[in-house]
């Protein structure tokens, strides 16, 4: 059987494939022979030549216009050979320096890896720098990816905490000595050291992240394993386009730190946060643009950590934040507008902190909180418009202890579903909301009537809201 052959890669399409010399003389003559005849014979048509005058004789002049055209021919011919030779040579060269710029390169990364392994804090520091030019000088994007992959692994390795301060006296009663304390210190300023290296790669793949996808030293579109890394330094991806490969913080520790993707682009990667736990850190992505791709929270836990999504334009792709865990300080939709696309939050959990949708629009992306529970803390839709697209809050959503608002909101298009939700133990408000043209319902919703919502959907029940029978005035 013969094996499934995958996509080129660019090394392939650099092997050398040229043919026999005689086969591309051949095949040159043969395309230049139906070249000039096709020309030849489309002049004669267009001309409209009727037929060739002949003489009996060959006289001088005609003779010397056949001589010429004979050198001419040769001449011609001399040409494509040399141009066939000249065209092989240049690709020989090509692959030669390809090889050469290859050889280099390994033999730089073998020196930069082994740099990696060292004992000294700052000659790691300097593979790191070397490993992040070598990625930028790469001749092809696979040896790019290899060393983008090393230095992710090196964040995977394990890491173990800073030491905590000398204790005095010591268990034993006794004063540390000062050979001791030296020692100590010179621990923990050991591990600072190599702490250092570790903000270090997190800094070069932010800084290189950020350069715009297409320039030599741009790392848009490769792809980020960071999987159960423990990151406890600053990113900055601001301002970058995640339009292919895949950035993975599945399983990754956030301590301490802020993750920024303010104005970032996803058109067609896969960003993932799935089952990592963010703690006493802000993870940010203000006035980002989601139209494809996926991005994924599923299962995160977000404990006194600050998500910031304000100002952001959902118009495609996928968004989960479904069975996330948040008992931190602000989740922030202010301002955001759901357009397109789907987002999930299926499954949350809100149990501490702020949600804020505040003035968010909501007009065409289908929006999932289905079985979401909020048992503590406040949650706020004030001022949200919801005019296009569905949102559900069905699914047996539970509000038993959180403060929900959906004040000063606005129902004017689309759908919006409160089916089987269950309003127990919260502060769950409609005051002022004003439903002109949504389909609302709360069809099987339990419990007693939200604040405000009778009013506000008036006596008369409009026939686009439907509520439960026991919430209705008795006539």
């Amino acid at each position: 059987m013969t094996p499934n052959r995958g996509p080129r890669t660019a090394a392939d399409r650099r092997e050398l494939r040229l043919w026999r010399v005689g086969w591309a003389l051949t095949a040159i003559f043969t395309a230049a022979i139906l070249a000039a005849g096709s020309i030849f014979y489309s002049l004669i048509a267009l001309l409209d030549f009727q037929e060739i005058d002949t003489t009996a004789k060959l006289d001088a002049k005609t003779l010397f216009d056949i001589v010429k055209l004979s050198f001419g021919v040769v001449a011609g011919a001399g040409a494509l050979v040399a141009l066939v030779v000249a065209y092989r040579r240049q690709r020989v060269d090509e692959a030669g320096a390809h090889r050469e710029a290859t050889r280099l390169h390994t033999e730089r990364f073998s020196q930069a890896v082994d740099k990696l392994g060292s004992d000294s804090p700052a000659v790691r520091l300097g593979g790191v720098h070397s490993l992040a030019g070598l990625a930028d000088d790469a001749p092809e994007d696979s040896l790019r990816q290899t060393c983008i992959d090393v230095l992710c692994a090196y964040l995977r390795l394990p890491f173990s905490p800073a030491p905590g301060d000398l204790p005095d006296p010591l268990p034993d009663g006794t004063s540390p000595s000062e050979e001791r304390r030296d020692a100590h210190q010179d621990k923990k300023d050991r591990h600072h050291a190599f702490r250092e290296v570790r903000h270090t790669i997190l800094r070069l793949i932010g800084d290189h992240y950020r350069i715009p996808e297409g320039t030599r030293r741009s790392w848009q579109g490769c792809n980020l394993d960071l999987t159960r890394v423990t990151i406890d330094g600053n990113m900055d991806f601001t301002g970058a386009a995640f339009s292919a490969g895949s950035v993975d913080f599945t399983g990754a520790t956030v301590s301490g730190s802020t993750l920024s993707f303010n104005g970032a682009t996803f058109c067609g990667s896969v960003l993932s946060f799935r089952d990592s736990t963010l703690s006493e850190s802000t993870l940010s992505f203000r006035d980002a643009t989601f139209s494809g791709g996926e991005v994924s929270f599923r299962g995160a836990t977000l404990s006194d950590s600050m998500l910031s999504v304000a100002c952001t334009t959902f118009s495609g792709g996928k968004v989960l934040f479904a069975d996330l865990a948040f008992s931190g300080r602000q989740m922030s939709f202010d301002l955001a507008e759901f357009s397109g696309g789907t987002v999930e939050f299926g499954g949350a959990m809100v149990s501490g902190g702020d949600v804020h949708f505040g003035g968010a629009m909501f007009s065409g992306s289908e929006v999932n909180f289905n079985s979401v529970v909020f048992s503590a803390g406040r949650v706020g839709f004030t001022g949200a418009t919801f005019s296009g697209g569905e949102v559900y809050f069905s699914g047996f959503a539970t509000f038993s202890g959180a403060t929900v608002s959906f004040a000063d909101t606005t129902f004017s298009g689309g759908k919006v579903s409160f089916s089987g939700a269950r309003f127990a133990g919260s502060q769950v408000s409609f005051v002022d909301a004003t439903f002109s043209g949504s389909e609302v319902s709360f069809d099987h919703a339990s419990g007693p009537a939200p604040a405000g919502l009778l009013a506000a959907a008036s006596t008369s029940v409009p026939p686009t809201v439907t509520l439960p029978s026991t919430w209705l005035p008795v006539p």
